[in-house]
């Protein structure tokens, strides 16, 4: 038994300091807005104009996009730009070919990239909520660009137009005889087209239509849940008075 234990605390203990090592960056927490239409809407309007030239969404058709709001005639307006059919998947633009002579790899297919994305840092979303504002620039890099929370990352920065210029400010330090970085803060070197506010309020609602896209029905999924708890609560409390009826003469 003594073994037993010591062999379950070795692992525990194991278990605690590989996730203690593994570091990084730590994730922000992304605001909640898969119930917000209007942010839903421009999620959507940045995901086509940003990332589906080289990534795809092909588990997503352009008219699912009605259950956010849009009528297929602001669908056709607006977003079609692969393809002239609102029936259409999201596909990329991009040649896989070519990305593969770009980028070293075709890029990943993102319906369901909020959903896959969850760690120990915390949701999918929170990850890429993070990932999309800890670019900046790195002349060592073919792109010309880093990430803090992926780093050697293959992929530009796409929104850079948008949030401009950065660079991460450092501070170091000496721990048991090691010199440490730590990050502190980010310098601006240039000036985008939003603010800090405004961009990281683009990049939520990007990441809410990435969230939404990866299960469209999440938000009548809930609600039919919390009807059928309260259904399921009622009828626990009648079929409690129902056996309370039944029996009370039984003795």
């Amino acid at each position: 038994m003594k073994k037993i234990i010591l062999t379950l605390i070795t692992a525990f203990g194991f278990l605690a300091g590989a996730h203690a090592n593994e570091g990084g960056m730590a994730w922000d927490k992304a605001p909640n807005k898969t119930n917000d239409l209007a942010a839903l809407q421009n999620g959507a309007k940045l995901f086509v104009n940003y990332c589906l030239s080289c990534h795809s969404a092909a588990f997503m058709r352009y008219n699912r996009l009605t259950d956010i709001g849009l009528t297929e005639q602001q669908i056709k307006d607006n977003l079609l730009f692969t393809t002239d059919k609102v029936g259409e998947t999201m596909k990329a633009a991009i040649d896989p070919k070519q990305a593969k002579a770009w980028f070293g790899g075709n890029p990943p297919d993102l319906t369901l990239i909020a959903r896959s994305r969850a760690g120990h840092g915390g949701t999918g979303a929170d990850y890429l909520y993070t990932y999309l504002r800890t670019y900046y620039r790195d002349p060592t890099k073919a792109t010309g660009w880093n990430n803090l929370v992926f780093p050697n990352v293959g992929m530009p920065h796409v929104l850079w137009e948008l949030q401009g210029e950065r660079q991460p400010v450092f501070e170091e330090t000496m721990e048991h005889g090691h010199e440490v970085k730590a990050f502190k803060g980010w310098q601006q070197v240039s000036a985008g087209t939003m603010t800090a506010l405004q961009y990281d309020e683009a990049v939520g609602d990007l990441v809410g239509y990435l969230q939404w896209m990866g299960e469209p029905a999440q938000g009548t999924r809930v609600r039919v849940g919390v009807w059928v708890l309260l259904f399921l609560g009622l009828f626990t409390v009648i079929a409690w008075r129902l056996n309370a009826a039944f029996w009370k003469d039984v003795k």
